[in-house]
């Protein structure tokens, strides 16, 4: 609780609550702040971000805030995913031995869809200096000799365990993306077929 003052408390609220608290009065911009500490039975939290400008306190407000996020979706989810791109890497190597059970044109559709999802191991290592050729064959290679999911160490540029590391993903996120990537997918081929009857019966 805060920004209330401590006198505007009804008497019921403090006998009834059966809370502790201890007040810290400050001033922050003319504005009187409370601090209760100690409460027993809290019913919410409130977390005090400070920086020297504007933009730092967004960004660590942003970066609470997907913080909390994660954590919650984990807890709703019951499960995880091992991250650092390994889901991605597991994906392609499923998409590719698929691949040899598809015949006709279908079997160019999942060798484009097991490419795309290599673009999130491709980023991270662009983002962590590394060269992405390079850690991609590094993670393929690993991934082939054992039957663990294997991501990217960002400070090395070398193949590691997520789960060792205690670094996960969420299972709706990743469910989210190859739901979303799928229906994009679709509503852009369907857009270019339209596109091109439009041109031919110009043509004719």
């Amino acid at each position: 609780m805060w920004r209330n003052r401590h006198e505007q408390l009804r008497r019921h609220q403090t006998r009834t609550s059966r809370t502790r608290w201890t007040v810290l009065r400050t001033r922050s911009r003319r504005r009187q702040v409370h601090f209760h500490r100690g409460v027993r039975e809290p019913q919410s939290v409130t977390i005090l971000i400070k920086g020297p400008n504007k933009h730092t306190i967004t960004q660590i407000k942003d970066a609470a805030r997907d913080g909390l996020r994660a954590v919650k979706n984990a807890v709703e989810d019951g499960k995880i995913i091992p991250g650092a791109g390994a889901f991605e890497i597991g994906v392609y190597q499923a998409l590719q031995q698929y691949k040899n059970e598809v015949r006709g044109k279908q079997r160019l559709g999942v060798e484009a869809f097991a490419d795309a999802m290599l673009i999130i191991p491709k980023c991270l290592a662009q983002n962590a200096g590394h060269d992405a050729q390079d850690c991609l064959v590094t993670l393929l290679q690993e991934y082939t000799g054992v039957d663990r999911p294997v991501g990217l160490d960002l400070t090395s540029g070398q193949a590691m365990f997520p789960a060792e590391a205690g670094i996960y993903d969420n299972y709706c996120v990743k469910k989210q993306l190859l739901n979303s990537c799928t229906v994009i997918a679709s509503n852009l081929l369907i857009v270019d077929e339209v596109m091109r009857a439009g041109m031919s019966s110009l043509k004719g």
